[in-house]
């Protein structure tokens, strides 16, 4: 597996070199972030990691970048440690954000969640919600009207919302668990965050957004996807997030 490791630091990405290709990963570098674009677009890496204060392009511009044309998974690295920056990353495309200093035992268990999120993304690629169709695997959201598809746009920090729901068909996904993924385990407690995206998530997935059917609320507790089955309508009388 071939890792871009993107970052203005050389000790960083010497010791990254090392550490990663100890353990089996092909690494490429790159120091700036016109350098990380153009590494991209030569080596295809399998997961793109990097850092936000880079010289040239930073971090967000980076992301911005690749996901002009790429869904590789990208693991932001910095040492910018408030919500805003989070929530700017996640929100360019980003996937997951780790704070420096961090341990290798949690760097590499971001890295294996990353890349077997898209090892698996195949398993289950389409669901249905209504008259909408979420393709996992593209990470594509279309409305069927009338046998015409209008595709429906999602924010990246919607999609990683909404993808952690879909993989748990009739589960219930506490707010801690949503957060730690989506903003890092810093923001549990920000629950106001959800509550937004779950609302915007509902007017453009869910026929009555007010009485949602598929992405219901736990209350005190989290959110749930629930599947096209009996009971369901009755349910979505829960108290919403």
């Amino acid at each position: 597996m071939k890792i871009l490791i993107a970052d203005d630091d050389p000790q960083i990405l010497r010791a990254l070199r090392i550490t990663l290709g100890a353990r089996g990963y092909e690494i490429v570098t790159a120091n700036d972030g016109v350098a990380a674009l153009n590494a991209a677009i030569s080596h295809h890496p399998d997961l793109v990691m990097l850092d936000l204060g880079m010289p040239n392009l930073d971090g967000i511009g980076v992301i911005e970048g690749l996901r002009g044309w790429s869904q590789v998974p990208i693991l932001v690295v910095s040492g910018r440690s408030g919500a805003a920056d989070k929530v700017d990353a996640l929100d360019a495309g980003a996937d997951d954000y780790v704070t420096k200093p961090f341990s290798i035992d949690e760097l590499l268990a971001r890295i294996r969640a990353l890349t077997r999120r898209v090892t698996t993304s195949d398993e289950n690629p389409v669901l249905t919600l209504g008259d909408v169709q979420v393709d996992l695997a593209a990470k594509q959201v279309a409305r069927i009207v009338a046998g015409r598809t209008e595709g429906i746009r999602l924010t990246p920090t919607e999609w990683l919302i909404l993808e952690e729901l879909l993989r748990n068909p009739g589960k219930l996904v506490t707010r801690e668990a949503l957060l730690t993924r989506v903003w890092g385990p810093n923001h549990t407690g920000d629950s106001g965050y959800l509550r937004l995206y779950l609302a915007q998530l509902r007017k453009k997935l869910e026929a009555s957004p007010s009485h949602p059917r598929y992405l219901l609320t736990e209350a005190g507790m989290g959110y749930r996807f629930s599947p096209d089955a009996p009971g369901v309508a009755e349910q979505s009388a829960l108290p919403r997030g």
